[in-house]
């Protein structure tokens, strides 16, 4: 287990409702995907995770999850990546499923 934070840690999480628009495999990576990511704004949300390996970018469009919005943007292979999809992955790294609300919510939708 990780440590212990204070409730003042988790709330400066911003946790959204999201669905996946698009997703197509970057080019010379062999476990990125680049995917849209409607989060209630005014424009998807660029997001590059490394989900290849689990799911077909078919399987992924149209997928309803989790996103933690305020992350950092960082670069990966060249391409921003303005956000993280939250997932549950096993310790041996053969299962990744994508952490999704029980029931469809509008995009933007806080997770609190």
């Amino acid at each position: 287990m990780k440590d212990i934070i204070e409730y003042g840690d988790f709330a400066k999480l911003d946790m959204r409702a999201g669905c996946i628009l698009e997703c197509i495999k970057v080019e010379n990576a062999e476990k990125l995907y680049k995917l849209s990511v409607d989060i209630g704004e005014e424009k998807p949300r660029t997001i590059v995770s490394s989900l290849v390996d689990y799911y077909t970018a078919e399987e992924l469009v149209g997928k309803r999850i989790i996103v933690l919005a305020n992350l950092k943007p960082a670069k990966m292979r060249g391409v921003l990546s303005e956000g993280m999809l939250l997932c549950t992955e096993s310790e041996d790294g053969k299962t990744c499923v994508l952490l999704k609300p029980e029931t469809d919510v509008p995009p933007g939708t806080p997770v609190t």
